[in-house]
């Protein structure tokens, strides 16, 4: 066989090869599980229809907790998950119940009985002696004046107790426990109107508004955690609440009042800068309470300092601005019981900027100053509403004066 007659398969064999190697190519290509499905055709650069997307099975991207690593693959690192988590696990935790407000007035006297209070022991002390001394009057005195009770209130109780020893005595078991314990009720005024105005206002337009409840106080006293927790005593009444996050000057309020808002569903109107006008977002609270139908609408204002005369001034813009749509139905300020009479000039000044109708005093379980209660009552003629008795998200009750006489006294 000659050069000629092999020229044919010199030439035709690698055209066989090409040939077979190109339909290899094009059977891999149409393969369904091939991964160049999801790139455009090579020869023609034309991406995928939506049919032939729509052909492969979609898995869904599983949603996994903020606090949960994932690795470059989008799936969660080793030990980061459970594996008996399931998909209700990986939803929004479940909205806290609070405690019903009414519950919290026996939890009241017991919290004071059990801390030993020093203002009823020491008082008791003295009067439960055989025979009562000038200087046993005054102990009874000093000890009355350092629980921040007041130079007035406390000559009065001084002078009834002087008089009930000498007309009745007080030989009789638990018969000087009975007279301090009126006498201190007397003091505390059970007369007073103590329940928070939360119904529904008319406004300026004459419709139906929220009540508006603005809270004051200065720095340290506690005012954003009470604020947060009388949203769970408005919520466990049954009212629905919008919370307005006025304090703009301290970053982490607006969160911290959000976080409070967000554990009993209630939703919180904040601005998105720090710095904000106050004013402003009080405003827009108002709005949303009045678009949402809501029953209350909470606002916290910042911390302001008795001293700063700005400040103080951007109080009373808040209060001028509120009141323009609808008439303000509380304003509280929170007090710390145990700062004694610098309370008292607190409560002064404020009462002054943003007339007061009530007072909220916190940190009142176990103080020995338990008499501003009837000193800050006094001074600014309204009364003590709420009283805050620890830590716990519900320990924030109603002020009863019989409970809180008696928990004084350990009965």
């Amino acid at each position: 066989m000659d050069l000629n007659d092999l020229l044919p398969y010199l030439v035709g064999a690698p055209v066989l090869v090409a040939g077979a190697a190109a339909a290899l190519l094009v059977r891999r290509r149409r393969r369904p599980d091939s991964t160049s499905d999801l790139r455009p055709d090579a020869g023609t650069g034309s991406a995928r229809t939506a049919t032939d997307v729509a052909d492969r099975p979609v898995v869904p991207t599983p949603v996994l907790p903020p606090d949960v690593a994932v690795d470059g693959t989008g799936g969660a690192l080793e030990g980061t998950v459970s594996d008996d988590l399931s998909v209700d696990d990986l939803a929004a935790p479940p909205l806290e119940t609070p405690a019903p407000s009414a519950g919290r007035l026996r939890r009241l006297r017991e919290r004071l009985a059990r801390s030993g209070s020093p203002l009823g022991a020491r008082l008791l002390s003295v009067l439960s002696r055989d025979t009562l001394t000038e200087d046993d009057w005054d102990e009874l005195e000093e000890t009355l004046l350092l629980a921040d009770v007041g130079a007035g209130p406390t000559d009065e109780i001084i002078q009834a107790l002087r008089t009930r020893v000498r007309v009745e005595g007080l030989s009789a078991p638990g018969q000087a426990r009975e007279v301090l314990r009126e006498q201190l009720l007397a003091l505390v005024d059970p007369s007073l109107d103590r329940s928070l105005r939360t119904e529904p206002v008319t406004a300026a337009d004459g419709t139906p508004a929220p009540a508006v409840v603005l809270v004051v106080g200065v720095n340290g006293t506690g005012k954003t955690t009470t604020v947060g927790k009388l949203a769970r005593v408005l919520v466990a009444d049954g009212r629905s609440v919008v919370l307005g996050a006025a304090d703009t000057f301290r970053a982490a309020a607006a969160d911290q009042l959000q976080t409070w808002g967000s554990r009993v569903g209630v939703p919180t109107v904040r601005s998105d800068r720090d710095g904000a006008d106050p004013a402003s977002v009080a405003f827009d609270a108002l709005r949303t309470g009045r678009a949402e139908g809501a029953d209350v609408v909470l606002v916290d204002t910042a911390g302001r300092l008795q001293n700063k005369a700005g400040l103080m001034d951007e109080l009373g813009k808040i209060t001028r601005v509120l009141s323009r749509d609808a008439p303000l139905s509380e304003v509280l300020l929170v007090l710390d019981a145990t700062t004694g009479q610098n309370g008292m000039q607190q409560a002064r000044v404020f009462g002054e900027v943003a007339g007061v109708t009530g007072i909220v005093l916190t940190k009142l379980d176990g103080t020995a100053k338990g008499g501003i209660v009837v000193a800050v009552q006094r001074e600014l003629g309204v009364p003590v509403k709420l009283v805050g008795l620890g830590e716990g998200p519900d320990d924030l009750a109603p002020f009863d004066p019989e409970a809180f006489v008696d928990g004084l006294l350990g009965q």
